[in-house]
């Protein structure tokens, strides 16, 4: 066995597979150009950086349940005049989000509300943060179910893994008060630990009619805002608005 055929087996036991896979053509490269070793062994390790972080994030993605076509470059600033560049931009260090602080947009339906939500989980993915998406109506499913059903279990098992958890369209489907103690339980279990973006059409004075139950309400309310940074988003329907320019 010569040297290069004992280095792939190296790697092969190392589990570096980018590295391996380039091998030849860098080793080639590299005395065509003279490189270093220095660099050699720069250029090499990079590229299974590179490689592991994409596939990092391609599995991060699958995972989220994110729409990839909702980024924070395709959301019209200029429609939805509540919201800032600047203010969300702020957010991008995640700073909250290591803090387990919890970012609350409130607003009629079609101001931008999920999409900002959904701009925000592809960022955090992008910076090797876990996140899952799921609407408000599915978790209930998911915590009435969470038993019986393994689909359920394992979205559970997901949730109580992420560094963030994107709740989607509270208050458009009313719950019972059995379902409001589970959605507390939930909350409970990531207050402090686990950073929250929730995205509603109702008022915090409308929560209870959603929920059933005012105490139940109030304790809610009370963890999720007490690390929080709530945005009211106003104006008409982006949907509605760009529906009747076509038309």
């Amino acid at each position: 066995m010569n040297k290069k055929d004992n280095i792939k087996n190296q790697l092969t036991v190392l589990k570096l597979a980018a590295i391996k896979d380039i091998l030849d053509d860098t080793l080639i490269k590299a005395e065509q150009d003279k490189i270093s070793y220095q660099d050699l062994l720069d250029d090499l390790f990079n590229h299974e950086v590179k490689i592991r972080q994409q596939k990092a994030f391609k599995r991060r993605f699958k995972q989220s349940n994110l729409n990839k076509d909702k980024t924070l470059e395709n959301f019209d600033f200029s429609f939805q005049n509540s919201l800032s560049k600047r203010e969300i931009n702020q957010l991008l260090d995640f700073e909250w989000l290591e803090q387990a602080f919890n970012l609350i947009f409130l607003g009629p339906p079609g101001t931008g509300k999920s999409h900002m939500a959904h701009a925000l989980g592809l960022k955090a993915i992008e910076s090797g943060y876990k996140v899952i998406f799921i609407s408000m109506d599915y978790l209930i499913k998911v915590l009435k179910t969470k038993e019986i059903i393994k689909k359920s279990q394992t979205m559970f098992n997901k949730l109580k893994k992420a560094d963030l958890v994107i709740i989607d369209e509270f208050g458009y489907l009313p719950v019972s008060k059995a379902e409001a103690n589970l959605f507390f339980q939930l909350i409970t279990d990531f207050y402090e630990q686990t950073s929250i973006i929730i995205t509603s059409n109702k008022s915090f004075s409308k929560w209870a009619e959603v929920l059933g139950d005012q105490v139940i309400t109030t304790a809610i309310l009370d963890r999720i805002m007490h690390h929080s940074e709530i945005f009211n988003l106003t104006g008409k329907s982006y949907r509605l608005e760009n529906r009747e320019k076509i038309i």
